[in-house]
């Protein structure tokens, strides 16, 4: 075993005992004191490490009390990674090290001394180190000025040999003597070769535009006698003949002797391009006064082909929604009405027998059709839902015997489940219907025969994607191994009455469907797919906060003729359905009370209490929906049965009805709701 093998604590081993005096004798000395006990940490062995002696130095060079206990994440949450590491070198090498470094959360440098404490398999270094901010302060301001000072004199010589600076002159007041360089007497209109005595202001300033001469003259005395800076503009006649404009910047010394000086600069360059600037600027003001109408006017032309684009997606879309939708429903109207017209010829020509057969193939035609509106209503996210805390592998092990006999004995099924899987909050009749639609998309890619792998794992998602928030998530995975799809497929493999299947093999609303339900049900729905790679299809479903029910199926004992008399209030606004539903209850022995607004339905509560079950549509006229209606009824009567009768639910993005109510779906067998009604009626 190595020396590092041996080094992993869990925690700092206690320090051992002290001579007496120990303390008192480290606090005398001035510098900071700790020894350091390396542990485990986040990032693996020896990745920490905890601060078990000090002295009160350390408080003094650092400004943090109490530092014994404290871990190098404690007091240095960000930088602590790069401590360890330099304090571990010398653990695993045995070498003291000497160092200065910033103390990046107190904002001070520190001079640092580190060596081993003990032996190495003990994990202890002794750290000795002092403030030394204020001598790097000074000795950065010592930097700065030296690289100010050096920068100042190269900007200076670069103006000068690039022509921004003419020259120089400085001016002893006092003695009245004049010390020019060759460039100032070449800009001033001078011979660089007259003798310093010989010079005069006269004489410097005699070549000076005689319009400028006057003010330059007030400047310079108002500089010399003031100590006001100078700053003039000015034009002189050089040895061409012709007039320049330059600059004069100067300004008055302070201390003794008096000492005036500064630069010439040239102004020539600086006009002619301030010139063309104005120039510019003036094309290009008056091209702005014409631009901003063109940006506007070609803004407004792409925005307009923008929502032209937008409209004619939708119209596609919404084209195609209703294509398919008349095409199903026509097929499924044309079925019910000729079973219509056949039962009444065979009724009226005595042949009831035979009316038994196309009876049957109505009530096949409508349960057809309402699994087309179920669909649809899943994939806009309409639907009533019931969520409940589920046991996601739970409900696929009840599915297998369903799915295998659907799917057929060509394709093999396997599943896997992560342990403790969490529950999901789901509705898990939704969730079988969603897994069934997948298996069988899954089978139809697989005409040959294949596999489905059927998965179950949790995830957390910490980062929020454009389909997923964060949050913990149960995802149950379906992978096939059948032709997979192209890319043009697969970003159209949500859209309704979308399909790869030949005609009359497939709607496309199976993954329609489970796409709405999933975003219905706070998740979402995921596709992978390659060409001859199979498919994925994974479905995020939220992690529920309770665990699940184990629930056992109650025995079907009720029958369509036990009402006994029990008084139900039924609620809908179309006329035929509440019509056909009170016909049924009534036949069934209860008695009916009907309305057709939830304010009806409310008054009728109210004046009735005998009433045993609500059952009401949620889409009501009047200003007040189903729900309100079952949320009055449920605050007057809290043990009232609500049984809600539903084709479209607008209000379902907004989560259940009411807890504990039930639900219906429209269309519906009445023998079911009768035997519903029933049983809540029997136990309330």
């Amino acid at each position: 075993m190595t020396w590092k093998n041996k080094l992993r604590f869990g925690k700092a081993p206690p320090t051992p005992a002290r001579p007496s005096g120990y303390q008192a004798l480290m606090d005398l000395v001035d510098d900071g004191f700790c020894i350091i006990q390396f542990i485990d940490g986040p990032d693996g062995p020896l990745s920490d490490y905890v601060h078990v002696e000090s002295n009160s130095g350390y408080e003094r060079h650092t400004g943090i009390h109490g530092i014994v206990g404290k871990s190098v994440f404690d007091v240095s949450p960000l930088d602590g990674a790069e401590w360890v590491k330099i304090y571990r070198r010398v653990l695993e090498t045995g070498e003291p090290i000497r160092f200065e470094r910033r103390f990046a959360e107190v904002d001070r440098y520190i001079e640092v001394s580190a060596t081993l404490a003990g032996k190495v398999e003990q994990g202890r270094v002794a750290v000795l180190f002092r403030d030394i901010t204020e001598r790097k302060r000074t000795e950065q301001a010592l930097r700065d000025s030296e690289q100010r000072a050096t920068r100042d004199a190269r900007h200076l010589a670069r103006a000068l040999s690039a022509g921004a600076i003419l020259g120089t002159w400085v001016w002893t007041l006092d003695t009245d003597h004049f010390e020019l360089d060759t460039g100032f007497s070449t800009a001033m209109g001078l011979d660089p070769a007259l003798p310093a005595s010989s010079l005069t202001l006269e004489t410097i300033v005699a070549n000076v535009h005689p319009g400028d001469r006057p003010a330059l003259m007030e400047e310079i005395n108002r500089s010399t006698s003031g100590g006001v800076a100078i700053a003039f503009q000015f034009r002189v006649r050089q040895a061409d003949g012709q007039y320049h404009w330059i600059e004069t910047n100067g300004r008055l010394e302070s201390g003794s002797p008096r000492i005036f000086a500064g630069v010439l600069m040239d102004l020539d360059d600086r006009r002619a391009i301030l010139e063309e600037r104005d120039r510019a600027t003036a094309e290009l003001f008056q091209l702005n006064q014409t631009l901003e109408q063109r940006v506007a006017n070609q803004t407004a032309k792409l925005m307009e082909q923008e929502e032209a684009l937008r409209q004619a997606q939708k119209m596609e879309a919404v084209g195609q929604l209703t294509g398919g939708l008349a095409h199903d429903f026509n097929n499924l109207l044309t079925a019910i009405a000729g079973s219509l017209d056949l039962i009444t010829s065979r009724l009226d020509e005595g042949r009831t027998n035979e009316a038994h057969r196309f009876v049957a193939a109505a009530q096949a035609s409508t349960e057809r059709a309402a699994t087309v509106t179920q669909r649809l209503l899943a994939f806009s996210r309409r639907q009533s839902l019931q969520p409940a805390p589920t046991d996601v592998p739970a409900l696929v092990h009840g599915m297998e015997d369903l799915v295998r006999r659907a799917i057929g004995p060509e394709v093999s099924v396997s599943t896997r489940f992560a342990p403790d899987t969490w529950p999901a909050m789901v509705d898990g009749n939704q969730l079988e219907n969603a897994l069934l639609n997948i298996c069988l998309n899954a089978r139809d890619a697989m005409p040959d025969g294949g596999l489905i792998e059927i998965e179950a794992d949790n995830e957390t998602v910490a980062t929020a994607t454009e389909h997923l928030a964060t949050g913990a998530y149960v995802k149950l995975s379906v992978r096939d191994s059948g032709s997979g799809m192209s890319p043009d497929q697969l970003a159209k493999a949500f859209e309704p009455y979308f399909t790869t299947k030949p005609s009359g093999k497939g709607t496309g609303l199976g993954l329609s469907m489970v796409y709405g339900f999933a975003r219905q049900s706070g998740g979402a729905a995921l596709i992978r797919s390659q060409l001859g790679e199979g498919t994925t299809v994974e479905l995020f479903l939220p992690r529920s906060a309770q665990a699940a029910e184990t629930t056992t199926p109650a025995a079907d004992t009720a029958s369509a003729g036990d009402g006994s008399g029990a008084t139900i209030l039924v609620v809908d606004d179309e006329v035929l359905v509440r019509m056909v539903v009170a016909e049924s209850l009534t036949d069934a022995g209860f008695k009916v009370l009907e309305a057709g607004t939830a304010r009806e339905g409310l008054a009728l509560l109210k004046a009735h209490p005998e009433i045993s079950a609500l059952l009401t549509d949620v889409g009501l006229p009047g200003g007040m929906t189903g729900r309100e209606l079952a949320r009055a009824a449920h605050e007057a009567h809290p043990q009232l049965p609500i049984i809600f009768m539903t084709g479209y639910d607008d209000e379902a993005h907004s989560g259940p009805a009411l807890a504990g109510a039930e639900v219906l779906l429209k269309p519906f067998s009445f023998d079911v709701m009768v035997r519903r009604i029933v049983e809540l009626t029997a136990r309330a």
